[in-house]
C-alpha cells in the first residue's frame, strides 16, 4: 500500500519575475538629479531637456526640476512619421 496520496502534475509554476516597467514620475512632479522617470523596453518615450537614457532605455533626470511631457514627431527609417512622447525636466 502507498504511504502517500498520488501527487498531480503542476503546469503553471514556471514564470519570470515582474520587471516593474512604466512611468515612475508623472507630469508636474518634482525630480531630483538621478531620479528614474520612466523604465521602458525600447524607446517608446524620448528624452528631452535635462533627461538622459540609460543602457536599458531607462529615462532619468540630469538636473533638479519639474517633469513635463509633450508630443514630438519622429521620422522612422522607412520615411513614416510617428508621434512619440518626449520627457523633459525644467
Amino acid at each position: 500500500m502507498a504511504h502517500k496520496k498520488a501527487g498531480g502534475t503542476a503546469k503553471n509554476l514556471t514564470g519570470s519575475n515582474p520587471k516593474y516597467l512604466g512611468v515612475k514620475l508623472s507630469a508636474g512632479q518634482k525630480a531630483k538629479t538621478g531620479n528614474i522617470i520612466i523604465r521602458q523596453r525600447g524607446t517608446q518615450f524620448l528624452p528631452g531637456k535635462n533627461v538622459s537614457v540609460g543602457k536599458d532605455h531607462t529615462l532619468f533626470a540630469d538636473k533638479d526640476g519639474v517633469v513635463s511631457f509633450k508630443n514630438r514627431r519622429k521620422i522612422k527609417y522607412d520615411g513614416r512619421m510617428v508621434m512619440r512622447k518626449e520627457v523633459s525636466v525644467a
